[in-house]
């Protein structure tokens, strides 16, 4: 935390040059065409929770008090995980929910909650990681080990359960170990676990500390990553207010445009937010920024992020990672196909992408 700066944009790699600054000239076109602005006195107050993790656009929004400028008051609750986050909006004590994988078990436990775009994609800083003293090369090696750690309920769990179908492996026959990933630099100097997969940022930070990135999730779970990053409302809160879920939208735009023109400010953000080290933050930026889903690719019945093909994209992870913790024995029973269809609500990003801001 304390080491001297440095020049980010001078390490930044050619092509991730090439790809924020088309995104920054997709985003600064979307932030502009917005039509219209909150009106004086017009603020829809609300509750917004989340678990402290990578939500870029969020934190940055945060730190340059950009919800004013769309009419909007939230009040922020931060949860240690998914679990208390749920308890709070099924108790209808949050309004809005930023989570990533515990929205599988919102629908599985009958919570009203809408759908309506994707905060991140956790998939793309998901990685394998193995403690350099078990001298593990490949996936292969990591799944003949009888000490992985993977936490129960998370997007970990989901990817060792489908590690294991791939090898035609039993879920049950794989070394499992209910660990969280802030815990494995500890449990691999002490020999508890071989391997582990880990989220952002502690697979970036896991690395930095020279542990080896077997994987990363974009490759080795299908559709390039099940490990949705979403923002959700609940449905009564939208029928209060019918242009909400716009405004959320137009702010992520902002937020995100904003950052594409200056990567530092979402640096900054999650050295502030997640009290991880500079060198941290920007590994992790730049593994996962740019694969963030554009809103294009959420109204793309072809995107494997498509929030309007009922097939696919994101109705499709949603139903592979409920069949995930039904074999990993977290829940009973995947969710039916009509209760995910039921969840996902494009309308307010097709408005959006439309240019329809009434």
């Amino acid at each position: 935390m304390n080491k001297a700066p440095h020049t980010w944009g001078e390490k930044m790699s050619q092509s991730l040059r090439v790809r924020l600054a088309s995104l920054a000239l997709a985003l600064i076109g979307s932030a502009l065409a917005v039509t219209n602005p909150a009106r004086a006195g017009d603020a829809i107050k609300f509750k917004w929770g989340y678990p402290t993790t990578d939500y870029y656009a969020l934190y940055v929004a945060m730190d340059n008090n950009l919800f004013s400028e769309f009419g909007l008051e939230p009040e922020f609750y931060t949860f240690a995980s998914g679990a208390p986050l749920l308890a709070a909006l099924k108790s209808e004590s949050l309004d809005v929910v930023t989570t990533g994988i515990a929205t599988v078990f919102a629908l599985g436990q009958n919570i009203p909650l809408k759908l309506i775009y994707w905060e991140l994609d956790h998939a793309a800083a998901e990685a394998l990681v193995a403690s350099p003293k078990s001298g593990y090369q490949t996936i292969d090696d990591v799944l003949k080990s009888k000490k992985i750690g993977a936490p129960t309920g998370t997007c970990a769990q989901v990817s060792m359960v489908l590690l294991g179908e791939k090898a035609r492996i039993k879920y049950s026959d794989l070394g499992i170990i209910n660990i969280a990933p802030p815990l494995y630099a500890n449990a691999f100097s002490s020999g508890a676990i071989d391997a582990g997969v880990a989220w952002s940022p502690y697979s970036t930070a896991l690395q930095a500390t020279g542990n080896k990135i077997i994987g990363w999730a974009t490759d080795y779970t299908p559709d390039g990553g099940v490990c949705p990053g979403l923002t959700g409302v609940r449905p009564k809160f939208l029928e209060q207010h019918p242009d909400f879920g716009l405004r959320l939208i137009e702010l992520k735009a902002k937020a995100m445009a904003m950052i594409a023109q200056n990567n530092q400010l979402a640096i900054d953000a999650l050295v502030k937010h997640l009290s991880i080290t500079p060198e941290v933050a920007k590994a992790a930026f730049d593994r996962e920024f740019s694969r963030i889903p554009t809103f294009a690719q959420q109204v793309d019945p072809d995107s494997p992020f498509s929030l309007t093909n009922k097939n696919s994209g994101l109705a499709k992870k949603l139903l592979i990672a409920s069949e995930a913790f039904a074999v990993g024995g977290t829940i009973p029973a995947p969710l039916t196909k009509a209760t995910v269809e039921a969840a996902i609500d494009p309308s307010f990003l097709q408005r959006y992408v439309k240019g329809d801001r009434e």
